[in-house]
């Protein structure tokens, strides 16, 4: 299967994407680009945690609309731009040190919306987080 993506992606480029963003201030790893999918991590530390010393279900949320936005953007015809409708994240296992990493994969790459699944482990590779995010296909430059 060849790869999606429609222009050059890599690790070095989702970093530079990201200087000064919320993924780069809570300390947010892009790790491995495939044909078909991205994988990040996110560290599980004092930026990242809850009062009750666990991590805050908005960084799993914000991990995985991160790599379901990257893999949208980087996937769509150029001139064309992505932006987000809905995500949902449903929160299977409280996790209270190390690293979650999320991989994200296509379910729909249409003409004007994209869905992207995103699973989300533990260190462990016990599943923290299952979410899927819906994207509008835009004209626009990005």
């Amino acid at each position: 299967m060849p790869a999606i993506w429609t222009r050059p992606l890599s690790i070095e480029i989702l970093h530079a994407v990201h200087v000064g963003t919320a993924p780069e201030h809570l300390g947010m790893e892009f790790l491995e680009v495939g044909d078909d999918f991205i994988r990040a991590r996110a560290p599980v530390d004092t930026r990242t945690r809850q009062p009750l010393g666990i991590l805050h279900g908005g960084v799993s949320v914000l991990l995985a609309e991160t790599l379901g936005s990257c893999g949208a953007a980087f996937s769509v015809p150029e001139g064309r731009i992505v932006v987000g409708l809905d995500i949902n994240a449903n929160h299977l296992r409280a996790v209270k040190s190390g690293w979650i990493s999320g991989v994200t994969r296509p379910v729909h790459r249409g003409r004007s919306t994209h869905v992207w699944q995103i699973d989300i482990v533990d260190g462990q590779e016990r599943p923290v987080c299952v979410s899927r995010l819906t994207l509008a296909v835009l004209e626009g430059a990005p």
